[in-house]
C-alpha cells in the first residue's frame, strides 16, 4: 500500500517535537470523561485493571486503548482518545498494563512491549462478556508495538477485531532504545528511569530473593533495566534478546486487517528502523503515515484534541 499522505501542519511552536511531546504529556488536561474500573483475572493468576467509558447512544463497537511505557489509563493521550471515541458512538476499554493501575501486580513478571498474551486475554474477555460485533485497537508507543505484534505474530486474531491504529510505535525496540540513550533524550530517559526504579523497589518488597539492592543500584540506563529486570522476569536472555523477539517490525508482513501506523518524523524516541516504509509499500493492509511534525505521542491540534485522535476515528469509521 502506498504511504499515506498527511495533512498535519500544527501551529508554531508545536512544530518543535520536544514542545509537542512535553505539552501532550505534562500540560494537557482532559476533563469530562467517566471511567468505570473492572478487574479481570489473567490465565497465570495475575490481574489487569480495565477502565471503561461508554457511549450514550447505541454503540458502534468497542475500542481497546493501550498506553505506553509507565503510562496508565488516566494519561491525557488515553482519556483524550476515549472522550473522542465515546462522543462518536464507541465504547472504550482502556487497559492498564500490569502494575500500572496504582497497584503492584501479583507476580514477579510485569508488562513489556511484546506482552501480547495480555492483549489477547483482554480481547477474549471482551468477546466473552460483551456483545460487541466490532472490536478496534489503538495503541500508543509501547502499546502500539504490542498491538502490531499481536496482529502479525501468528496468534488467532478473532474476526471481530476489525482495525488497528498505532501511534508513535517503536517498531524496532533496539533502534528506539539507541535514540533514547542519546543526549537529546536525557530528560525523558531520566524520568522513565525514576518511575521504573520505583516499580522495581515495589517489586523487591514482594520478591526480595529475586531483586537485590545491587540490582537496583546497577540500573543506570533503560537498557540496564531491561538487562536486570525485563529479560530476567519474562524469559529473555538479555535486553538485546528482548528487543529482538518483541519488535513488531518483523511481524508486520503477517497483518491481515486494516492497520494504520502514525509515526512523526521529528519523534525523538524513534530511530530509522521504526519507520517501516518498505513493509508498508509491499503490504495490502498496512498504512504508514509519517507527518513531519508531532513529536512522541504529541500531535497538538486546537480545541484540546490531537491530530491522531481525529485521524484514528476517521480510519476506524472507514473500516466499519
Amino acid at each position: 500500500m502506498p504511504l499515506v499522505p498527511t495533512t498535519y501542519d500544527p501551529p508554531f511552536p508545536f512544530k518543535n517535537g520536544h514542545i509537542a511531546t512535553i505539552y501532550a504529556g505534562i500540560v494537557r488536561k482532559v476533563n469530562g470523561l467517566e471511567q468505570h474500573r473492572e478487574r479481570i483475572t489473567l490465565p497465570d493468576g495475575d490481574f489487569l485493571d480495565l477502565d471503561w467509558s461508554h457511549a450514550s447512544v447505541k454503540t458502534l463497537g468497542v475500542v481497546i486503548l493501550l498506553h505506553g511505557l509507565e503510562g496508565n489509563a488516566q494519561r491525557p493521550y488515553i482519556t483524550g482518545s476515549a472522550k473522542r471515541f465515546v462522543a462518536a458512538g464507541f465504547d472504550v476499554c482502556a487497559v492498564n498494563h500490569r502494575s500500572c493501575s496504582g497497584e503492584t501486580n501479583r507476580l514477579f513478571r510485569s508488562y513489556h512491549s511484546g506482552a501480547t498474551e495480555d492483549l489477547d486475554a483482554v480481547v477474549n474477555h471482551v468477546l466473552h462478556t460483551k456483545p460487541y460485533p466490532q472490536i478496534y485497537i489503538k495503541g500508543f508507543s509501547l502499546g502500539g508495538n504490542m498491538a502490531l505484534k499481536y496482529l502479525g505474530e501468528g496468534l488467532r486474531v478473532p474476526e471481530q477485531v476489525k482495525a488497528v491504529v498505532a501511534v508513535s510505535a517503536p517498531c524496532s525496540l533496539h533502534s528506539s532504545l539507541l535514540e533514547l540513550l542519546k543526549p537529546k533524550n536525557f530528560l525523558y530517559a531520566k524520568r522513565f528511569r525514576r518511575h521504573l526504579i520505583e516499580k522495581l523497589r515495589a517489586k523487591q518488597q514482594l520478591f526480595p530473593e529475586l531483586i537485590s539492592d545491587a540490582d537496583i543500584k546497577n540500573v543506570i540506563t533503560l537498557k540496564d533495566f531491561d538487562d536486570i529486570y525485563t529479560s530476567r522476569a519474562h524469559g529473555f536472555k538479555d535486553a538485546i534478546d528482548y528487543y529482538t523477539q518483541c519488535s513488531s517490525l518483523q511481524f508486520l508482513s503477517g497483518i491481515q486487517i486494516p492497520t494504520l501506523i502514525i509515526n512523526a518524523i521529528n519523534d525523538s524516541f524513534l530511530g530509522p528502523e521504526c519507520y517501516p516504509v518498505r513493509e508498508a509499500e509491499n503490504h495490502g493492509k498496512l498504512y504508514l503515515e509519517m507527518p513531519k511534525y508531532g513529536g512522541h505521542v504529541g500531535f497538538y491540534a486546537p480545541k484540546n484534541t490531537t491530530y491522531t485522535e481525529k485521524r484514528a476515528l476517521k480510519f476506524l469509521q472507514e473500516s466499519i
